[in-house]
C-alpha cells in the first residue's frame, strides 16, 4: 500500500543519503493486481472470495523495496534515520490525511452520534498507526458489523508503519554489531511465521491483527531484497542449474541456457499461487495461517523473476496496469470509506449500482489525490517545512478524533429534532465491563464483573454478553427490593461448569470464568439467588439468528470426551442446576431475548442523510424469531421445565408482542446492536419480566 512508487523508485537528487532501487513498471503492475483485487472482494465478496490476500501481496512488496534502500544504504555508509522517515511522512501522510479529514467531514453531516464516536475513535487510531490494535480490542462475536467501519482497512497500514519503525532500527544496530543481514532477516521471519503458526488456530483475531504474527510477510520480501542485492555466484550457479533442467523439460530443443526459462516459470508459478489464493482462500478459512504462503510465495516469486520475465514484461508492465499501480495507495485509502459509508447510509449491503459507482469515484479521488495532493508534496522544495507542517496536521487530526470519541460523537451537532434515541444507543457505552467495586471483592479474574454497590451481594447475574446486557435492568429492579446484584462471567461464555467455548477450531473464549463464578457464588453464603443468563441458540446450535457465516460456535469439554452437541449441552445444563441447588441457592434461568438482524440506528426516524428514502425497516417478523429460538428451546426444555428447582423467566413475550418482534419503545432503541439490549432495553426488559 505503502510501497515506494514510480518517482521514488528512480535515482534520487543529489542531496539524498538513501540508495534507491531503479523502477521496475512490473512491480507497480504487481501492485495494481493486489489493490484491485482488494476493491473487487470489498466491493463484490462474493465474487473474488479470497481477493482481501492483495493485502499480504502489498506486504511482500513494502518489505522488498524498504528493505533494498536500507541494505543498500547501511552497506555504503550512506543511511539517514532523518531521510528515511522524512520520506515515509511525505509519501503517506498527504493522502491519509485527506482521507481522514474527508470521513471526519462527511461523517459530520451523515452519522448518528455512536456511529460518529466510532469514527472518531478509529480516527485517532490510523493518525497514531495503531488502527490493527484498536480493531483487535474490539474484535469477537459481539463486535458491531465491520462493514459499518469506514476506517477499517487501516489496520493494514498500522502494521506496515509499525514494521517501518522496528526495521531500520533492526538492521542499524545489526550493521553496527557487524551482523550478517541475512541471518537476522531469516531468523526474525521464521520466529515471526513460527507464532502465526501458533496463533492462528488458539486465537484467529490476534493472528490476524498483530504486528509480530504478520511481519514474516514483509520480511519475506526483505529476504527476496538481501538475495537479489547479493547476487553470489553460488546463486547464479544454482540458477543456471535449474534453468537448464527446465529447458530440457519443456522444450524438445533446448534453448542456451540464460536464465530465461526460469524467470519465465517463475513467475508463471507465482501468478498460480496469487491466483489461487484468490479463488480458493475465503474469510471462513483460518487465516492468515498457512493459508497466507500462497499469496507470499507467489508475491516473491513474481517479483524475483525479474522485470524480464514474460508476465512481468507483458501483463504487469502495461501501461493501463502500471496506471493503477500507481494510484494504488490512495485507491486503497478511498475505497472502503465510500463502500462503508453507502452500507451505513442504506443501512443494509448497497444495491449494485451504489457500489459500482462507489469504485468509479474511488478511483477518480485516488488519481486527483495522487496528481494533487501526493506528488506535490512528496517533491520539490522546502521537504523539511513539509515533513513538521504534515506531522503537525497528522497529531491535530488524532486529537481531534480522540475528542469526537471523548464528547460521544456531539449528539447535538446536526440539530436532530431529538436526539434521546441517538443518546440511547451510546448510552451503553458509558457502563465498563467491571468495576473497581467488584473487583475488589471478587478480584479481576472475570472480564466482566460488576455490582450494584459495595454491600455484600444477595444476587448473582451469571453468563455472557447477553447476561452482561441485562445486568443494568436487573440491579435497579433487585436494588427497589433491598437486593444487591452482581455480574460475573466472560463474552463468549455460557454459565456452565468445566467447558470450553469459542468458535470451532479457535479461541477458548471461557478460560473457566463462568466455571468459576459458578463455584465462587456457591461458596459465598450471603447470596440466595443467582441467575443463569445467555445466548443460549449459539452454544446448543451454534449459530446465530440469520447469519450467513460458515463460522460454527462450539462448546465442548474441558477433556478430550467425544459426546453429541445436544447431549452434551443437555448434561452441562444439568450438573450446573444440580451443582447450584446443592449449595441452596434459588436459581433463575432466563431465556435468550431475541435477536433481531437489523442495525437499530436504522430506526432513527432523525438519521441526518440516507442515499435513498426508504420506509422504516424495524420490523422484525415474529414467526421467523421464533422458529430460530424454538431450535435452542427444543434441547433446552427437556432439561429445565420437568426441573422444579429452577424458575425460569421468557423475555420473548415481552418483546414480541404481537406480528412482530419490537426494537423500538416508542423514540427509545431497546438493542443497542443486531443482538444486545441497549441500557435502555435492559431496563425495559427488567421493568416487564416479573421477575421480582
Amino acid at each position: 500500500m505503502t510501497a515506494i512508487n514510480n518517482q521514488e523508485q528512480h535515482t534520487p537528487p543529489p542531496s539524498s543519503h538513501l540508495v534507491h532501487p531503479r523502477y521496475r513498471a512490473d512491480i507497480d503492475g504487481l501492485r495494481a493486481v493486489a489493490v484491485l483485487s482488494v476493491v473487487a472482494f470489498h466491493a463484490f465478496p462474493g465474487g473474488i472470495k479470497g481477493g482481501f490476500v492483495g493485502v499480504d501481496i502489498f506486504f511482500v512488496i513494502s518489505g522488498f523495496l524498504i528493505s533494498t534502500i536500507i541494505f543498500s544504504s547501511l552497506e555504503r555508509d550512506e543511511f539517514s534515520f532523518s531521510e528515511f522517515y522524512s520520506r515515509r511522512i511525505r509519501r503517506i501522510f498527504p493522502a491519509l490525511l485527506t482521507v481522514l479529514i474527508s470521513c471526519f467531514s462527511f461523517g459530520w453531516f451523515a452519522l448518528t452520534a455512536d456511529e460518529y464516536k466510532q469514527l472518531g475513535k478509529h480516527v485517532a487510531g490510523g493518525s497514531g498507526f495503531i488502527s490493527n490494535f484498536v480493531l483487535w480490542q474490539e474484535s469477537g462475536y459481539f463486535d458491531a458489523a465491520a462493514e459499518t467501519k469506514p476506517l477499517l482497512h487501516l489496520w493494514s497500514l498500522g502494521i506496515e508503519e509499525q514494521f517501518y519503525i522496528v526495521w531500520p532500527l533492526v538492521l542499524w544496530a545489526g550493521w553496527k554489531k557487524r551482523f550478517n543481514f541475512l541471518t537476522i532477516t531469516a531468523a526474525l521471519a521464521f520466529v515471526s511465521f513460527s507464532l502465526n503458526l501458533a496463533s492462528y488456530q488458539s486465537d484467529g483475531v490476534a493472528d490476524f491483527y498483530s504486528p509480530q504474527t504478520r511481519f514474516w510477510e514483509l520480511l519475506s520480501g526483505s529476504l527476496l531484497a538481501y538475495i537479489s542485492h547479493h547476487n553470489s555466484q553460488f546463486v547464479t550457479h544454482i540458477k543456471n542449474r535449474i534453468d537448464g533442467l527446465l529447458s530440457k523439460t519443456i522444450y524438445a530443443k533446448p534453448p542456451e541456457s540464460n536464465g530465461t526459462t526460469l524467470r519465465d516459470f517463475q513467475s508463471v508459478l507465482g501468478s498460480i499461487c496469487i491466483v489461487t489464493g484468490m479463488i480458493f482462500i475465503t474469510k471462513e478459512k483460518q487465516f492468515p495461517g498457512t493459508w497466507a504462503l500462497l499469496p507470499v510465495i507467489g508475491a516473491v516469486m513474481v517479483i524475483g523473476a525479474g522485470k524480464s520475465a514474460w508476465i512481468n514484461r507483458v501483463i504487469l508492465s502495461n501501461r493501463v496496469i502500471v496506471w493503477f499501480g500507481l494510484i494504488s495507495f490512495p485507491l486503497y485509502l478511498w475505497h472502503w470509506p465510500l463502500l462503508s459509508f453507502a452500507r451505513v447510509l442504506e443501512s443494509q449491503v448497497p444495491n449494485r449500482s451504489i457500489r459500482i459507482s462507489a469504485i468509479l469515484i474511488s478511483i477518480i479521488l485516488a488519481w486527483l489525490t495522487y496528481r494533487l495532493v501526493e506528488h506535490p508534496l512528496r517533491f520539490g522544495k522546502k521537504n523539511g517545512v513539509k515533513v513538521v507542517l504534515l506531522a503537525a496536521l497528522m497529531l491535530l487530526v488524532g486529537l481531534l478524533g480522540f475528542a469526537i470519541f471523548q464528547k460521544d460523537g456531539f449528539p447535538s451537532r446536526n440539530n436532530i429534532q431529538n436526539i434521546e434515541p441517538a443518546l440511547a444507543l451510546i448510552k451503553w457505552r458509558d457502563i465498563d465491563n467491571s468495576d473497581t467495586v467488584c473487583q475488589k471483592r471478587f478480584g479481576q479474574k472475570y472480564t466482566y464483573c460488576k455490582l450494584s454497590n459495595d454491600k455484600s451481594p444477595s444476587v448473582a447475574l451469571i453468563g455472557d454478553s447477553f447476561a452482561n446486557s441485562y445486568f443494568q435492568g436487573l440491579a435497579d429492579e433487585y436494588a427497589k427490593h433491598g437486593d444487591n446484584l452482581v455480574m460475573l462471567g466472560a463474552p463468549g461464555c455460557p454459565p456452565l461448569l468445566d467447558i470450553k467455548s469459542g468458535f470451532a477450531g479457535e479461541l477458548d473464549r471461557c478460560n473457566s470464568m463462568s466455571s468459576n463464578a459458578l463455584k465462587e457464588v456457591a461458596a459465598t453464603p450471603e447470596i440466595h439467588t443467582v441467575i443463569l443468563a445467555a445466548n443460549w441458540h449459539l452454544y446448543i446450535k451454534g449459530t446465530r439468528f440469520d447469519t450467513a457465516s460458515n463460522k460454527v460456535w462450539e462448546i465442548k469439554p474441558t477433556d478430550a470426551e467425544e459426546i453429541s452437541y445436544d447431549q452434551f449441552f443437555s448434561r452441562k445444563i444439568k450438573e450446573t442446576i444440580d451443582f447450584m441447588a446443592k449449595s441452596g441457592k434459588r436459581i433463575i434461568l432466563i431465556k435468550q431475548i431475541p435477536e433481531i438482524n437489523i442495525d437499530p440506528a436504522t430506526c432513527l426516524t432523525s438519521r441526518p442523510f440516507a442515499i435513498h428514502k426508504k420506509d422504516n425497516i424495524c420490523k422484525v417478523p415474529k414467526a421467523a424469531v421464533k422458529s430460530y429460538l424454538d431450535e435452542y428451546e427444543a434441547v433446552l426444555n427437556t432439561v429445565i421445565i420437568p426441573d422444579s428447582r429452577v424458575s425460569i423467566f421468557d423475555p420473548f413475550p415481552i418483546f414480541c408482542p404481537d406480528e412482530y418482534c419490537m426494537v423500538m419503545d416508542g423514540i427509545f432503541p431497546l438493542y443497542r446492536d443486531d443482538a444486545h439490549l441497549s441500557l435502555y432495553g435492559s431496563g425495559y426488559m427488567a421493568r416487564h419480566l416479573k421477575m421480582f
